[in-house]
């Protein structure tokens, strides 16, 4: 399975195979474009992700947490000296052992798709969903499952 977020439409699709098979309508942050650079900054990240957590217990219904930020985002965070170096080596690490990232760092993390898109149409990053679409994808994805998100 695959996942394609598309932040300017507000939709999410799910792919098996090359083949599309159900679209979705999405929250996604509150600063609709660009690409998440820092804790707080309301914008939801761009690029390739995989699922590394997913969290039946969620304030949010259901939940499944992003691997983000990934080793670009170190890469260009620690450049632009956005991160320390213990920051970008903490991250490299995770993924190197195919954990999820550290969640604590000044680019932020714990980017998740997840449920009550019914109460609110926008988040601090996160992908929000209808409850009843995040079941079907809490269902149906597994941990590894890449998704893809474009600007």
């Amino acid at each position: 399975m695959e996942v394609r977020v598309y932040k300017s439409a507000k939709i999410l699709e799910l792919w098996l195979n090359d083949k599309l098979i159900q679209t979705y309508p999405i929250g996604i942050g509150k600063e609709e474009f660009g690409h998440k650079m820092f804790e707080g900054d309301l914008r939801t990240p761009e690029g390739q992700y995989k699922i590394c957590v997913k969290n039946p217990k969620s304030k949010f219904h259901l939940s499944l947490g992003l691997n983000y930020p990934n080793e670009q985002d170190a890469r260009k965070a620690f450049k632009e000296a956005r991160i320390s170096e213990d920051d970008y080596n903490c991250i490299m690490d995770a993924h190197r052992k195919g954990e999820g990232p550290p969640w604590n760092t000044p680019i932020g993390g714990a980017i998740y798709l997840h449920g009550d898109l019914e109460s609110k149409n926008w988040s601090e990053g996160c992908i929000r969903m209808y409850k009843e679409d995040i079941e079907y994808l809490y269902q149906t994805l597994k941990l590894g499952d890449e998704v893809f998100i474009f600007p």
